[in-house]
């Protein structure tokens, strides 16, 4: 999603972390992190950047030791998905799930779609090229460190751009910063940050339209209205848009 529009949402979605739908949708990547790498967060960097996440967002210990468990039982069963689909204006919309019933999933992702004119799902591989995939991440700068500083450091592990987060109504912001790499250099930038000493508030990978474009203010409100039943499902993890 275009940088500038994913923060004109951080008010709509700092709220939206705060209801009861995002602990189920974290303790299904920390379960599948587990299933994939294993229960020990010390040996599985998937695992340890899931449980992190989670932290950040608040999320109980007891929420995430269960997670960790339901990996070695049957209803583990969980699978990626990804879905495609474009909205009037030229809008493009990566969708990225983690499901155990796919059946139900795109079900309920085509129903959403019907339901917004202009819009409709693509086939998978139809928009893929038109996002950038990459590791960012977020954090504070550090009391007594400098963003240059921290750039120059990182750049060792694969730093490719360091963005200061615009302003909002977050009284934070002018510290916030985001670390942007390459996708394959996940592993690497994040034993970065471990290695500075520098805390994550949050680690994705995230899908960075190479083309973006603008909308009036009444076409986003309306995409907003689409997005908002995407995101709202259960089984969506993330909703990328080619926004600027």
């Amino acid at each position: 999603m275009g940088r500038a529009f994913e923060y004109r949402r951080a008010a709509k979605e700092k709220r939206w972390d705060k209801m009861s739908k995002v602990f189920p949708k974290l303790a299904k990547v920390i379960t599948m992190a587990a299933k994939e790498g294993g229960g020990d967060p010390a040996m599985n960097a998937k695992l340890r950047t899931a449980i992190a996440n989670a932290k950040a967002q608040n999320m109980p210990k007891d929420n995430i030791d269960a997670a960790i468990k339901r990996a070695s039982g049957k209803d583990g069963s969980f699978s990626e998905v990804t879905y495609e689909g474009k909205a009037s204006g030229g809008v493009l919309i990566f969708i990225e799930c983690t499901t155990d019933n796919p059946t139900r999933t795109i079900a309920n992702i085509k129903s959403y779609f019907n339901k917004t004119q202009g819009a409709q799902i693509v086939p998978n591989g139809s928009l893929e090229f038109m996002f950038a995939r990459k590791s960012v991440f977020e954090f504070v700068l550090p009391e007594g460190k400098s963003a240059e500083e921290i750039e120059l450091a990182l750049i060792d592990y694969g730093l490719e751009e360091l963005e200061r987060a615009e302003e909002n109504e977050d009284s934070e912001s002018s510290s916030k910063y985001a670390a942007i790499g390459e996708y394959s250099d996940f592993g690497t930038l994040s034993e970065g940050f471990e290695k500075l000493g520098i805390p994550v508030q949050k680690a994705s990978l995230q899908r960075i339209p190479t083309s973006p474009i603008s909308l009036s203010e009444e076409q986003i409100t309306e995409l907003e209205k689409l997005l908002d039943r995407i995101e709202e499902d259960d089984d969506v993890q993330a909703v990328y848009t080619n926004l600027s």
